[in-house]
């Protein structure tokens, strides 16, 4: 009997297929039953020897099961085990039963363990404290913590097993309360009873009770924290970014010796990034004796959260050179951040080393490839790897339709959308986004109020603020202002500063000077201190010559001391970013810069160029308007790019503000003049120039 079932056990799932198991345990075992002695169906009829023998057979058999039921268990046989359970054995035993059940809570299978439990109470088979701490177990991990409470309650003797089961069920399902009072009601309690508490506060959001615990918990000298607990009430000082409460605990830790832990070095680090003090939680970091991948992701991240990306690409490259490999959160960190700092070069330099260790195309570094290009203006590389994805997913999809968008592509942008339909893909209200911008700066405007209402009614969605500014921007570029107005009427949300913002953008194009001031009145409510907004309105102001107007614009923002952003542009030759401002001579090239636009403009000028100052706000002498509009940043920045790199190279320059109508005309003639294709981002989308036109087709 013991060498079949060895045999069962040593068997390869090649050699025998999980699914006929049973029926081979069946048969195999036909021959026990058969060596059992007919008996007759009157039990006073048989000896007292017969009795015996049958007794002995059929303890045998249930031995037996017993095995066949732990290796079922053991292949994940569940329901097969059951069935023998129910249909097999006459006199389970307290290990059938404890088995079973260990397997029910490895597989969260509820269904399955009331089974077991409804045969255990078939036998009226009374439980003891283990098999009762099983159960209550089982119901908290299958998310049946009433249950678990009734066995609780009805256990006739209890452990300190079973307070700390039950406390801890409840903390999974978030009823803390109900955990606390359970946790108060106990005659003692070790360290899991005490860290189960506290991170059940912690994973409800409510770290100062969870610190309030910790520190009742110190003043209980007979015991010893652990790195469980301490981890938790690190993760609640972090939540609360209470450097204090981080500090405390730190000394606490070294006073006991438990910094060893590499885990707690990670936390540690951890609570004082998330507190603020990242060199502290540098110092931390570089004293960790075994820092695993986690560790160097973690602490690469705290310092992009913190705009340190100079300190970010540098531990990059440290964790490249120490031998430990990067993993897809990590690729992803990083490829984040070259998207913020629109550093292409370097996040070309890390798609390369991606490919080189080889990276998994379903991961989310895949999907953040094509979100970095698509930001940087590189749509070819964008869709080269978003065309080597084996299953695009929605953040991979919605990059590539934005991308497309913000740089003059509407139709690619439009078509993948529809592709994205077709590939049964649910759009969300990113994606829509993305659709209605192209819609937007394509001019289409019937085709963009069809997206808009298609979203609620043919997509399930509800629109969004986001929706509302994307559709009003539409109207107001377009200058229907009357159905923008209707729109805004109706929405089931007050409108926001975005909505505003494009409202007023449409009211510059069109000089509508009534709804500017209405929207500007609306802005000033919503954010009283940013410039862009009295900027806005002097533009309108100029544009139509009141230059009253403008200087009590000017006026206010004096005396409010609101000082207009300046405008400021950057590139990057030969791996080094150089930055302009409007006007700046700072730059080691300057001489030459101006040298060349003095030079370029001439050649313009012959080409028919008119220098556009409507929009300059000093009310200066014409050839005073045209000094200050030929040394904007962008200007400086591509005059830099032009005198730095061979001919035909493609210059592209970033700048903060929105481009100047002036500069985008000069761009044009540039481009043509040059041979050169120019890619401009502004704050707003990409502009390419190339043989004297623009991808926006002049409406931006």
């Amino acid at each position: 009997m013991n060498t079949i079932t060895s045999n069962v056990r040593t068997m390869r799932p090649k050699q025998f297929p999980l699914q006929s198991l049973y029926k081979f345990i069946s048969s195999s075992f036909q021959y026990a039953i058969n060596s059992i002695s007919t008996t007759s169906s009157s039990s006073s009829s048989q000896t007292p020897q017969t009795q015996t023998s049958y007794i002995n057979h059929q303890l045998s058999k249930d031995l037996y099961y017993k095995e066949t039921i732990q290796m079922l268990c053991q292949q994940r046989c569940l329901k097969e085990a059951i069935q023998i359970l129910e249909q097999k054995v006459q006199h389970p035993s307290v290990s059938i039963y404890s088995t079973l059940l260990l397997q029910c809570i490895k597989e969260r299978a509820l269904e399955d363990g009331n089974k077991v439990l409804k045969h255990l109470k078939a036998l009226k088979f009374k439980p003891g404290v283990y098999i009762s701490n099983k159960i209550i177990e089982f119901y908290c991990k299958c998310g049946s913590v009433d249950d678990a409470r009734d066995v609780f309650d009805e256990m006739g003797e209890r452990d300190l097993c079973s307070w700390n089961t039950l406390i801890s069920g409840y903390c999974q399902m978030g009823r803390v309360e109900e955990a606390r009072k359970v946790f108060d009601e106990m005659p003692e309690r070790d360290n899991f009873s005490w860290t189960a508490m506290i991170s059940g506060y912690v994973r409800r959001d409510l770290p100062m009770e969870a610190l309030e615990l910790y520190r009742v918990m110190q003043m209980n000298g007979a015991l010893l924290i652990n790195q469980f607990t301490v981890s938790s009430v690190l993760s609640a000082a972090s939540s609360i970014k209470s450097l204090r409460w981080g500090k405390e605990i730190h000394g606490r830790l070294l006073r006991t010796g438990l910094v060893s832990d590499a885990v707690l070095w990670s936390a540690l680090s951890d609570m004082y990034g998330k507190c603020g003090s990242i060199y502290e939680a540098r110092v931390i970091f570089d004293q960790t004796m075994q820092k695993d991948v986690v560790s160097w992701t973690a602490m690469i991240d705290r310092y992009f959260e913190d705009a340190r990306w100079n300190d970010g690409f540098l531990l990059f490259s440290d964790l490249m050179m120490s031998g430990i490999k990067p993993n897809e959160f990590t690729f992803a960190g990083i490829l984040n951040a070259c998207t913020q700092q629109t550093s292409e070069e370097l996040g070309k330099q890390v798609h390369g080393y991606m490919t080189r260790v080889g990276f998994n195309p379903f991961s989310f570094a895949a999907s953040a490839l094509v979100h970095m290009y698509s930001k940087c203006g590189s749509m070819d590389y964008a869709y080269n790897v978003f065309r080597g994805l084996p299953k695009p997913d929605l953040v991979s999809w919605t990059s590539l339709i934005n991308g497309y968008a913000q740089n003059g592509q509407y139709s690619k942008a439009l078509e993948f959308f529809e592709s994205l339909l077709k590939s049964g893909t649910r759009p969300d209200h990113v994606t829509f986004v993305g659709v209605l911008s192209a819609c937007t700066h394509a001019g289409l405007v019937e085709e963009g109020l069809e997206y808009f209402y298609s979203i609620k009614e043919k997509h399930g969605l509800s629109q969004t603020a986001d929706h509302y500014a994307c559709v009003v921007d539409l109207l107001s570029r377009s200058g229907r202002f009357r159905e923008a107005e209707d729109i805004i009427s109706k929405m089931p949300m007050k409108p926001d500063k975005f909505l505003w913002s494009s409202l007023l953008g449409g009211c510059r194009i069109h000089g509508n000077m009534e709804l500017a001031v209405k929207a500007t009145q609306a802005l000033f409510e919503i954010e009283p201190e940013n410039a862009s907004t009295y900027v806005t309105l002097a533009n309108i102001y100029a544009n139509a010559g009141k230059w009253n107007e403008v200087a009590e614009v000017r006026k206010t923002m004096d005396n409010k001391g609101i000082l207009k952003e300046p405008g400021k542009s950057w590139i990057t030759v030969q791996r080094e970013v150089h930055v302009f401002l409007a006007g700046g001579e700072s730059h080691p090239k300057s001489k030459e810069i101006y040298e060349y636009l003095r030079e370029i403009s001439k050649r313009m000028k012959e080409e028919g160029y008119v220098p556009d100052t409507d929009y300059v706000l000093h009310d200066v002498e014409e050839e005073q308007k045209e000094h200050n509009l030929s040394f904007h940043s962008e200007k400086l920045a591509v005059a830099f790019g032009m005198i730095s790199t061979p001919p035909l190279t493609p210059i592209k320059v970033f700048k903060n503000l929105r481009i100047c109508v002036d500069c985008h005309t000069a761009m044009k003639l540039i481009s043509k003049i040059s041979e050169r294709r120019i890619i401009i981002r502004d704050s707003s989308r990409f502009h390419h120039f190339e043989g004297g036109s623009c991808s926006c087709q002049d409406y931006w």
